[in-house]
């Protein structure tokens, strides 16, 4: 196997079985904590220490870093305590700890994307979310697994409720931090499913924005028409202010201006309408957590809200029908669009790349400009089919993965549930919300392109009913 610039788990490392409550889960929210850290009561330094010690207790069993900053991220959780204690943080996120993907370059510490081609890779700078992060008072812990360039051969992290599942990829690291509670927010990427799966998986929240909402400059580059940035939370107050901390001192992927919305996360909006979809995904997962989704997909409709699906609505039925054929073309737009840089990377040395990334330039080879041309074609049919939905639905939920995560490290899961709303280029929310094998299973909560808000405010109901014991 291809040699990786983090090692190999040791076969004798700590193994653990935890079981996941939606409502009592391992992660630690930080934007919620607002009041307490204005009063004093809590600083941004004791809470970074809190999750350094989670960290040093549950890392040789989840393996979810590849470097750690520690000596900077206590200097910079300082500086934010102070910055609280006048009254005066930089942002709702100030001194709030975070992980970045090792795909995503930082200026102080490597980024070697799981390759032996980038060991000890020094980019000298920031990526523009990591440097909006920065500069909205954000406190970097670490850089954390990738799959190979967040397409190839897995890393070693553990799932961080079973360490015999995967966390899912290929924001591997970036999901079990967070979902461990080592961090409030992890940075990952998603150009298929890599950050709404691992997500759902590890117990987290995540927000894919709108595709070119949120500033990619700085992420390693995999398939620029599909390529998004993911932010994987605690809580979903977590991600929005991360996400528009981002926005609002960097803006979107230019001509994108950026996300739109306020600082902090919209206040919970029950919907009058949802489109529940089973997609491809449903084929493959489990009776059991079919079972969890058909509970909560009841219990939205006793909440209010009428529920569309392909039984009693045929363009709902059609755009399922749609859904389940877009496994080739989104292939073959991830493998022509990723020639570069997949190809400059093989050009290192065939031993250098894993069998991933020659399958991927195979398929390519197999292409030509008129086959992109066909699949671009597709991926407009889809799109257009999901803005016909307008004025009929307020958003769509689905599953975030065809049930919890699965027992593998080397494969880390279907993206069958997370591929539709990458291909749709409008944003998606992951919500640790049910739970099957004792594992978290995750909601997904999907809007339409450029109302990441309105959206948002659907997923806080989506969320506050389902944990609700009344509903």
């Amino acid at each position: 196997m291809t040699p990786h610039p983090v090692q190999p788990l040791s076969p004798d490392a700590p193994q653990f079985s935890r079981v996941h409550d939606p409502r009592h889960p391992l992660t630690r929210p930080y934007v919620p904590q607002a009041a307490a850290f204005a009063s004093g009561a809590l600083t941004p330094r004791a809470f970074l220490e809190a999750r350094i010690a989670t960290l040093e207790a549950d890392e040789p069993a989840i393996a979810a870093f590849v470097t750690l900053g520690l000596d900077a991220a206590r200097s910079a959780a300082d500086a934010a305590s102070a910055r609280w204690k006048a009254g005066q943080p930089l942002s709702p996120i100030d001194g709030m700890p975070i992980v970045v993907k090792d795909m995503i370059e930082t200026a102080d510490l490597p980024t070697q994307m799981n390759s032996p081609i980038f060991q000890g890779f020094d980019a000298r700078r920031d990526a523009a979310c990591v440097l909006a992060l920065r500069q909205a008072g954000a406190v970097v812990v670490g850089k954390t697994v990738t799959t190979e360039f967040a397409c190839g051969n897995s890393g070693p992290t553990r799932n961080p409720y079973d360490t015999s599942r995967t966390p899912g990829g290929s924001s591997s690291g970036s999901a079990a931090a967070v979902g461990a509670g080592m961090a409030s927010l992890g940075l990952g990427t998603q150009t298929h499913g890599s950050t709404i799966r691992p997500a759902g998986y590890c117990g987290a929240y995540a927000l894919k924005a709108t595709h070119g909402a949120l500033h990619v400059g700085g992420l390693a580059p995999l398939a620029p028409t599909l390529d998004h940035l993911g932010l994987i939370g605690a809580s979903l107050e977590d991600v929005w202010a991360a996400a528009m901390a981002i926005s609002v001192r960097i803006g979107g992927m230019p001509p994108h201006p950026g996300l739109v919305g306020p600082l902090e996360a919209p206040p919970a909006h029950r919907p009058t309408t949802l489109v529940r979809l089973d997609t491809l995904g449903w084929a493959e997962t489990p009776a059991s957590s079919q079972a969890a989704f058909e509970d909560a997909v009841a219990r939205l409709a006793r909440g209010g809200v009428r529920i569309l699906d392909a039984g009693n609505d045929p363009a709902t039925a059609a755009l399922e029908a749609t859904l389940r054929g877009i496994n080739d073309y989104a292939n073959d737009l991830l493998a022509w669009e990723a020639r570069w840089p997949l190809s400059s990377y093989r050009a290192h040395g065939a031993d250098q790349v894993g069998g991933r990334i020659h399958d991927l330039l195979a398929r390519a080879g197999r292409l030509d400009a008129a086959g992109y041309a066909s699949a671009l074609k597709e991926r407009a049919r889809l799109r257009a089919m999901v803005a016909d939905f307008v004025g009929r639905t307020d958003g769509f939920v689905m599953l975030a993965s065809s049930g919890p995560a699965i027992r593998d490290h080397a494969f880390t899961g279907s993206r069958n549930f997370a591929l539709p709303w990458t291909l749709v280029g409008a944003p998606a929310f992951a919500l640790p919300l049910l739970v099957d094998e004792g594992m978290p299973l995750g909601v997904q909560v999907a809007g339409f392109a450029d109302q990441d808000a309105a959206a948002c405010g659907i997923a806080a109901w989506v969320r506050d009913t389902l944990l609700s014991t009344d509903a």
